[in-house]
């Protein structure tokens, strides 16, 4: 679903739930509580028994009693005057509703309004709900209905806001709701798997307004701009996902001429559409359109016409496929729209050519988005000069020669500038700190190798919201930035040579990222951050030492604290423990030692917490599994932890890492981890996203990772490729015992290490059934037994190693495992077969050396000579006729040439990827 699409169709609700209230209140009726009077009996109960199917688990009906008779009085129930007390409205949206809508509902006859939308209501829409024929708003939207829509819909006559969408129903839209012709908003976005063969039933709704269907297949329905343009009341109209390409008679030559269309929103993304469309596009639009949306097409350009819109305000055109060059597309837009255009959003095109002058006929730009495309050259000056220009956005294009700092003296207007992955270095672009009303900055990856001037830090005092310098090669010393900045601000200065102690960060900072610099001293400074508004501190990748101070109680709104690769010691402070929000926490290759604090068993919204490479010791904290609930990932590899692994860890059902490798555990490995329930489950892991203010979000992903040990060697997953990942690593302790059969459940499982312990017993039989394993290490053990013969089944391992065990016996044929290093059987001096050179008991050398020998002594016998010499003769025979028509038939010598060609080319692929399977193996 289009983000605006619901912007937009909440706004237009608002507007005609407002007009309603005020018609109510000019006839005196109003849309009271009655609470002199208790509600019907009748409908006390019906709404007990819609609650009795339902959980709700937020409590939100807890006023919902026998025992509480007046069920006017009850959350979400409006009674009305007007009807003598009978319960006239339903409002339960977003109250974490689960269950299906009862049937009971019927009997609230003069309900008018219901709200269901944004819960869990799922099984069918009962077609009872035909009979509330009062109902002038039904707000079905946001749950997990199915089935089909029912016909009886139609029947709301009264209806004039409906609203279905987001839901898995599937069917055609009955015709029936043509009969709603009080209908003002008809909302089907994403509705399921729904299609439409013909739209004719929307030609009766003349009243309505506003019309959403995206996600709805079209394909089929043609003439649906007669019908469209038929609506003469229609001011949004969202068709997004509608394969509207794929219709082959959208209009009627009758209407190509005409533009009466009073659609002020016109939304047609992802389409596919090409710009063959423009043509059925034209009557569409009109001198009432405001904001258009064309994205996620096809599209090389746009029509001239389209410069004639002379209220257009807001133009979409981002993820179109087609080559366009921008000054043509300009020119076309160049008419009366260039008057009123405000905002030109256009990223991730293929726009070529350079920004030229005719920027300077759109007077009323306020924001100009061209990121990701290919633009070229200098930029023109017109650019700077447009008087109403605010945001700027040319990031990733081949920009350069940007005009000089006495010339931007003068654009104050200009707030934010985007122009990260450009070309603006070697040099700092000094002439930024000219534009004095600047609030967000972002000149990201630009091959800065400099300085910053100490000006350029007091040119927007406490104005700045957003300043991103990360991934240059910018130098010197970190000033004070205790003033610099507003409120809920972000600051990435990641990916640089910055040096020296960090001195005072301004208390307003919601995002600090200082990652990947030099950076040393300590990290005392966040003792004077006590406004408490960080949500992302990232300091990973310096070389900042000391103790974490024990001033952290005041970071209530902490959510990500990374301190990896750095050299901070000593034992963590208690109050790590206060930032209840934290959820992740990352203290990877310090020298933090002593025992784990238990205050952090406070944190429990952890959900990835990694502690590896430090030198903590004692017990395995217990509390980790009874109070961490919540944690993903829980790395602890390369330690000095002792004692058994805790059972408790697993209820740690959403755990999938785990990482105990290189500590001192002994004891059995626990048979519960089969606990681990998301290790079974197939698919995608429902990896929980951080949940910090939107300014942030795109940030999460520099400091939500992992490393973990991958086939031998370090690899470093981010959450773009951990949602697949499901991995358990005991290694390198003295884990004792058999493994217990219960892990081979984990049948999701793509990496298992428990190489150098002193496990010992068989290879459980039932380890075949993880066939998703990647990686198995059990080398380094006292493993004894065969190898089971299930382990044939694995087709997708790729790194096994069984190395230094007590195994015996012959190892399993299959595609697999006899295509590893024989490096990796090693160390077992009982095992025999491919790929080992050593042969297994009853292999026949002697048989294999006779039939060598019978082909080199006698011969072929007489039977099989007079074979060949037949078989030869017919070679030649077939090969003389195929050529002899291939002279002859010059189409037939032409499709076996191009099947040749095609042939050849299909041997030439598969050999090289066969090869490069084969090599990926045996690395």
């Amino acid at each position: 679903m289009h983000p605006c699409v619901f912007m937009i169709f909440s706004l237009l609700l608002l507007c005609l739930e407002t007009a309603a209230a005020n018609q109510l209140a000019a006839v005196g009726g109003g849309d009271e509580n009655v609470v002199g009077k208790k509600c019907f009996e009748k409908e006390k109960y019906s709404l007990l028994h819609f609650k009795s199917l339902l959980q709700d688990p937020s409590d939100r009906l807890s006023m919902w009693t026998a025992e509480q008779d007046n069920c006017c009085q009850w959350s979400g129930v409006t009674c009305n005057n007007q009807t003598g007390g009978h319960v006239t409205e339903l409002d339960l949206m977003s109250c974490g509703l689960v269950g299906e809508i009862s049937h009971s509902l019927v009997n609230l006859t003069y309900l008018n309004y219901l709200d269901l939308s944004y819960n869990s209501f799922h099984g069918t829409i009962p077609a009872i709900i035909g009979s509330l024929t009062q109902l002038r708003s039904l707000h079905l939207g946001f749950n997990n209905l199915n089935g089909t829509i029912p016909m009886s819909i139609g029947s709301l006559t009264e209806l004039k806001y409906l609203d279905l969408s987001s839901n898995s129903l599937y069917g055609a839209i009955p015709p029936e709701f043509g009969n709603l012709t009080n209908l003002q908003v008809l909302y089907l976005v994403e509705v399921g798997r729904c299609r439409v063969e013909n739209l004719d039933w929307l030609s009766p709704l003349s009243h309505l307004e506003g019309l959403a269907m995206d996600g709805i297949s079209l394909a089929k329905t043609n003439h649906w701009v007669d019908v469209i343009l038929s609506l003469r009341k229609l001011s949004v109209l969202s068709l997004s996902g509608c394969e509207l390409s794929q219709v082959i008679y959208p209009y009627s030559s009758q209407i190509i001429n005409s533009s009466s269309s009073s659609i002020k929103y016109l939304i047609l993304g992802d389409n596919n559409l090409t710009s063959s469309m423009y043509h059925w596009l034209f009557p569409l639009t009109s001198n009432s359109l405001v904001r258009f949306y064309l994205s996620g097409n096809m599209l090389d350009g746009i029509p001239k016409y389209l410069g004639n819109l002379c209220s257009l305000e807001r133009f979409y055109f981002y993820n179109n496929s087609g080559v366009i060059k921008f000054p043509d597309f300009l020119n076309n837009l160049s008419g009366c729209t260039s008057l009123s255009l405000q905002w030109l959003y256009a990223p991730t095109n293929q726009f070529t050519w350079s920004l030229p002058d005719d920027i300077q006929k759109f007077t009323s730009l306020t924001s100009l988005s061209h990121s990701e495309n290919q633009l070229k050259g200098t930029i023109s000056k017109k650019l700077w000069e447009l008087p109403k220009l605010i945001h700027l956005d040319l990031s990733e294009n081949s920009l350069h020669e940007f005009p000089a700092s006495d010339y931007m003296s003068n654009r104050s207007h200009i707030e934010s500038i985007q122009l990260s992955s450009c070309k603006l270095g070697p040099l700092f672009p000094k002439w930024i700190q000219n534009l004095k009303n600047l609030t967000s900055i972002d000149i990201a990856n630009n091959g800065i190798s400099d300085t910053i001037p100490l000006e350029f830090w007091d040119s927007w005092p406490s104005r700045l919201t957003f300043l991103n310098l990360s991934s240059n090669n910018i130098s010197g010393k970190l000033p004070d930035l205790s003033s610099n900045f507003d409120s809920n601000s972000v600051i990435d200065l990641s990916s640089n040579s910055f040096d020296g102690p960090i001195t005072n960060v301004s208390s307003t900072v919601a995002l600090l990222n200082l990652s990947r610099n030099k950076f040393s001293g300590g990290i005392s400074f966040l003792c004077q951050v006590v406004h408490g508004f960080l949500v992302i501190l990232d300091l990973s990748h310096n070389f900042l030492s000391g103790q974490l101070p024990d001033c952290l109680w005041h970071f209530k709104e902490l959510q990500v604290l990374n301190l990896e690769h750095n050299n901070l010691s000593g034992r963590l402070p208690a109050s790590l423990g206060s930032m209840i929000k934290l959820e992740a926490l990352d203290l990877y290759k310090n020298d933090f030692s002593e025992e784990f604090p238990l205050s952090v068993k406070n944190c429990t919204s952890l959900k990835s917490l990694n502690l590896g490479a430090n030198k903590f010791s004692g017990n395995l904290p217990v509390w980790i599994g009874e109070s961490l609930s919540g944690l993903y990932v829980l790395m602890l590899r390369s330690n000095n932890f002792s004692g058994s692994i805790p059972l408790q860890l697993c209820q740690l059902v959403s755990l999938q890492i785990l990482d105990l490798s290189v500590n001192h555990l002994h004891g059995s490995i626990p048979s519960c981890l089969s606990n681990l329930t998301i290790m079974v489950q197939q698919g995608f892991s429902q990896l929980q996203n951080l949940d910090p203010d939107d300014i942030l979000i795109i940030y999460s992903y520099n400091v939500d990772h992992v490393m973990i040990q991958w086939q031998g060697s370090e690899r470093e997953f981010i959450r773009s490729n951990m949602k697949l990942l499901r991995s358990i690593d005991l290694s390198s302790n003295n884990l004792s015992g058999e493994i217990p059969y219960q892990i081979t459940n984990l049948d999701q499982l793509i990496a298992l290490n428990l190489s150098k312990n002193a496990l010992l017993g068989k290879i459980p039989w039932k380890i075949g059934q993880m066939k998703n394993l990647l990686i198995l290490d059990l080398s380094r053990n006292n493993f004894s037994g065969e190898i089971p013969s299930t382990m044939s089944q694995m087709t997708w391992l790729n790194y096994l190693d069984v190395s230094d065990n007590s195994l015996s016996g012959r190892i399993p044929s299959s595609t697999q495992l006899q295509t590893f290093d024989p490096s990796r059987y090693e160390g077992n001096l009982g095992l025999c077969g491919p790929p080992l050179t050593k042969k297994c008991p009853g292999d026949e050398e002697s048989g294999i050396q006779h039939i060598i020998g019978e082909s080199e002594g006698e011969g072929i016998d007489e039977l099989q000579g007079w074979f060949y010499i037949g078989g030869a003769i017919g070679f030649t025979v077939g090969f003389c006729i195929a050529c002899g028509a291939l002279l002859l038939n010059r189409r037939g010598r032409f499709a076996f040439f191009m099947f040749l060609d095609i042939f050849e080319d299909w041997v030439y692929v598969k050999v090289v990827v066969l090869i490069a399977n084969l090599q990926k193996r045996r690395t």
